[in-house]
């Protein structure tokens, strides 16, 4: 495994840290404080290239491959602190963008991806339901055929981007069919008659993200809202899934380099008993959990974006990094409001929102105990 980096690579990640630091923490603890997305955020990621980074540049995209696409995600988890932002530009890159790139027909790329990629266009992913989450083939919502149209029917709950996007990928189950054998994918404008979408919900972390459900009455779809073929639903969704844990935790990679680094300079400049807090072993030791969960971490993720630029299979790896660099990320950040010590603990701090944010990354994209069964599964237990 080669990971020797490019100076392009290098710079690419160090010059999006360097504009997410310049325009992305603008107002956030007022931002979080409404729950609020900003679309102005959004609209400056897509315009310095963030949301098409990896898709092709005849649809507006740099085409630039996993790693170099890694590597800017940390870059922009490390300059950024809204980790909310983050969460939402991952939800729709490796779950509404690379489905269509990959599945979806000429006239389905041309008609979503140059939107996507520009951030005119927001997409959210519809497969979790109010019965069927983990069991996410369990889904209820049923699309049925009638002539040259498919009528759809069901509810989708914690959409991510939901209230504020203008098209969704969404899972159904085709007819009659049911499970896996039914699962087919559509792709549905907001504005098609029958869609509804509700509120944002307010959430622990990831604040300035939003969240809500999708509903759909009799929603008629043309046959080129198909995305891929009938009954293709769990192939679509598990590809999706593995571009989404071998990626959306980058950023999360980013954030933990930054509270590190925050920890190191506290632990230098805060003194205690005539000294740096950092001369004892009960702080020196947790800053050295931290960089070890860190560089672990980061190996995991850039073995995972290696496997896949080689075109090798990487579903264990995926979910390792996915529990790993999660579960690491929780950790790290209570041990961060630990050296902080009451100042850590206070909002005005900023110090404990990386906890409230970091707990989301042990549930979405999969929970950690999903993927320990995806990891036992692949070792053959």
């Amino acid at each position: 495994m080669d990971l020797s980096f490019s100076d392009e690579q290098i710079a690419l990640k160090a010059s999006v840290a360097e504009f997410a630091k310049r325009e992305l923490n603008n107002n956030l603890r007022h931002r979080e404080k409404l729950g609020g997305f900003s679309r102005e955020a959004w609209l400056a990621c897509a315009k310095f290239g963030i949301q098409g980074m990896p898709i092709p540049k005849d649809y507006g995209g740099a085409g630039a491959d996993i790693i170099t696409t890694t590597m800017m995600m940390e870059g922009l988890g490390y300059g950024c602190r809204d980790n909310g932002l983050i969460f939402s530009v991952n939800a729709q890159m490796w779950s509404v963008e690379m489905p269509i790139l990959e599945f979806g027909t000429a006239k389905q790329k041309q008609k979503y991806l140059p939107g996507l990629v520009s951030g005119g266009l927001i997409g959210a992913h519809g497969m979790t339901e109010a019965d069927s989450g983990s069991d996410a083939f369990n889904m209820k919502s049923s699309a049925v055929k009638k002539g040259s149209k498919y009528v759809l029917n069901g509810s989708k709950l914690y959409i991510t981007n939901a209230p504020v996007a203008d098209m969704f990928l969404i899972f159904a189950n085709i007819g009659l069919a049911r499970g896996f054998a039914g699962a087919t994918a559509f792709l549905v404008d907001r504005d098609t008659p029958g869609v509804s979408v509700g509120s944002n919900l307010e959430k622990m972390g990831l604040r300035t993200s939003t969240i809500g459900e999708v509903q759909f009455v009799n929603c008629e779809l043309p046959e080129e809202s198909l995305l891929g073929r009938e009954g293709m639903g769990m192939a679509l969704f598990n590809s999706s899934m593995e571009w989404e844990r071998s990626c959306i935790l980058a950023g999360a990679l980013g954030s933990m380099q930054r509270q590190l680094e925050a920890c190191i300079n506290y632990a230098r400049t805060r003194r205690q008993f005539g000294q740096p807090i950092g001369k004892f072993e009960s702080v020196s030791n947790k800053i050295a959990d931290m960089y070890l969960r860190t560089e672990a971490s980061r190996m995991m993720i850039y073995k995972v974006a290696w496997l896949k630029q080689q075109g090798k299979p990487a579903t264990s790896e995926a979910a390792a990094a996915k529990v790993l660099t999660s579960e690491s990320w929780v950790s790290n950040s209570l041990d961060a409001i630990q050296i902080h010590g009451a100042l850590g603990y206070m909002t005005d701090a900023e110090v404990e929102r990386d906890l409230r944010d970091s707990v989301a990354g042990t549930i979405y994209s999969g929970t950690s105990e999903i993927q320990r069964l995806i990891i036992a599964r692949e070792l053959g237990l």
